[in-house]
């Protein structure tokens, strides 16, 4: 062993000799990282774990520093991560925390109002816990008031006393808000949006009712006084009526032009006030009806039998009296006490006879209170002209006739009283037209003035004429200028054919008087040397003599082939 020991030490001091300094340099480093790292895993593993002592990060800047002064006073260390998180040293600490922002209204907007009941202590109270209740409920009304789009800032304040044993001793629980409307909202005059709020609060809260609700805008003012919004209301309900008022106009104005469009144009037809008025006021109709009463039902070989009314009592009443009428005397020797009148009728006969028959009767009744429609058409009063027709003139030959000024002529044919007689027929019959109800329906014929239109159509029309004065000239010029190209073509094909000619005479007589000088020298035995270029030239003519001698059909298409490329 020691000698393994010996020699392993023997081989290191041999490597490390062998080494340089750079390697040894970097061995240390290597070294000394490990050991960090180790040292590094050791302290973070036995540090303690942290808590977020708010579920989401803190942005604002304001709240952000109020509660790190805050946990700066009691003494609670936190740190503060890249992405704005509080994190403190465990979740005992966290609740902690949590209780002292609640309690200094330091937690941001945005976080879960209930996280107050997160926080368990085995020395919190019954009267923690409802105020903890309390306060979730006002944080949690609070968001959803805040969600609405009209609503920038809210402030609510709820007061819930405590339960009495007799209810005549209970308080009741109220509730205050402070709203500030967005700049540019209508909740401060909008009904329905307040009203929608007070129900908000009123189902949030149990046992709130409505008349112990206060909302006010951040002036004081308060909202929910529905008393006081009776003129709004009355302005909002006079701007339905207007809005519905004016729709039925123009329901009836896209009527009336649409029946004169299909005879006369658009153009030539104009309203220029069209005026409904109408009944808006709330009736309620009760009606009282006695229908027959139905003494036997349908069957099967009889149908039912109807009686206006059916008896259900009746008392008879009959008198008779026949004989001589007594009229008693006092004691006798006394005088009587009856009206010498009637003493003059006493001891007649006379004859009394009274009948009467009463018989109670049952009828049917039904009442129906119904609501009339929302309006009532009172009068409809219409107001159009139109126009009549305006015809260019154009002479024999369809051109159109100017004037002197050089507009297009023109003359107006005016619209008949018979036409303004159907359309005032026809307008009738689209608005429903009712003469008791007092409907007015008038019709004139009315020369519009078209000025604007004709000094387009005359602009239209003169730039149409230049430019086919222009289109002629322009194609008289390309005209002239194809005949002069075709002219000038003809021209230099001629000169160059009368050139070509021209000097395939001359090399005709220059090889003549070759050839001539060649046979001349023959004949007299004069030995002539020819240039490279006469050699050449002589084997090219022999060559096409002797193909013109063995294909003559081929020599005749290569030249015709000459001929029209020339």
């Amino acid at each position: 062993m020691n000698e393994w020991l010996q020699k392993l030490l023997e081989q290191v001091k041999t490597l490390w000799g062998k080494w340089s300094v750079t390697q040894k340099v970097v061995l240390f480093a290597v070294i000394g990282a490990g050991i960090l790292a180790v040292v590094l895993l050791f302290a973070f593993s036995a540090a303690p774990s942290m808590a977020p002592l708010i579920s989401s990060p803190v942005k604002d800047e304001d709240t952000h520093s109020r509660i790190a002064t805050k946990l700066d006073e009691t003494g609670i260390k936190y740190t503060i991560r890249a992405d704005n998180m509080i994190m403190v040293p465990d979740e005992k600490t966290a609740r902690k925390a949590r209780m002292i922002l609640n309690e200094a209204d330091l937690i941001p907007k945005g976080t879960d109002p209930w996280a107050l009941f997160d926080i368990e202590r085995w020395t919190i109270t019954d009267f923690e816990r409802d105020v903890n209740l309390q306060r979730s409920i006002t944080k949690q009304l609070e968001q959803h008031i805040l969600a609405l789009d009209d609503v920038d800032n809210v402030n609510v304040t709820l007061v819930v006393p405590k339960t009495e044993l007799f209810v005549e001793d209970q308080n009741p629980t109220t509730a205050s808000v402070i709203i500030t409307p967005k700049p540019g909202s209508d909740f401060a005059t909008n009904r329905k949006k307040i009203e929608g709020v007070q129900r908000l609060i009123k189902v949030a809260v149990a046992g709130l009712k409505d008349e112990n609700i206060v909302i006010a805008d951040n002036n004081g003012i308060q909202l929910n006084d529905f008393a006081g919004l009776e003129d709004i209301d009355q302005l909002e309900l006079a701007k339905r009526q207007l809005k519905e008022k004016q729709a039925l106009e123009v329901k009836y104005r896209a009527e009336i032009m649409k029946s004169l469009s299909a005879i006369f144009t658009a153009d030539r037809v104009s309203i220029p006030k069209i005026d409904i008025d109408l009944d808006m006021s709330k009736k309620n109709v009760e009606i009282t009806e006695h229908p027959p009463v139905m003494t036997r039902p349908a069957t099967k070989y009889e149908a039912a039998a109807y009686a206006p009314n059916v008896a259900i009592s009746e008392s008879n009443l009959l008198e008779d009296f026949q004989g001589t009428g007594y009229n008693p005397e006092g004691p006798a020797g006394v005088e009587g006490q009856t009206p010498p009148a009637y003493k003059d009728l006493s001891n007649l006969v006379g004859k009394y006879s009274k009948s009467e028959k009463k018989t109670n009767y049952e009828v049917n009744t039904t009442k129906t209170t119904e609501q009339k429609r929302p309006w009532v058409i009172n009068r409809i009063t219409v107001g159009f002209a139109l126009d009549g027709i305006w015809k260019k003139q154009y002479d024999k030959f369809g051109t159109p006739l100017l004037n002197p000024d050089g507009s297009l002529k023109r003359d107006f044919a005016p619209v008949s009283d018979e036409e303004i007689q159907r359309a005032k027929q026809l307008i009738q019959g689209a608005i429903g037209y009712d003469k008791t109800r007092g409907d007015v329906v008038e019709a004139v014929q009315f020369q519009f003035d078209r000025t604007a239109q004709f000094e387009k159509e005359d602009a239209t029309f003169r730039a149409s004429m230049n430019l086919r004065r222009t289109l002629i000239a322009i194609g008289i010029a390309i005209g002239a200028i194809l005949v002069i190209a075709f002219l000038y073509r003809l021209l230099a094909k001629e000169m160059e054919r009368r050139r070509r000619l021209r000097e395939e005479e001359l090399a005709r007589q220059h090889q003549a008087m070759r050839e001539a000088a060649l046979r001349t020298a023959e004949e007299q035995g004069i030995s002539v040397e020819l240039s490279v270029e006469e050699r050449a030239r002589l084997e090219m003519q022999e060559n096409a003599l002797n193909m013109a001698r063995e294909h003559p059909e081929d020599v005749a298409q290569l030249i015709r082939t000459w001929l029209v490329e020339e």
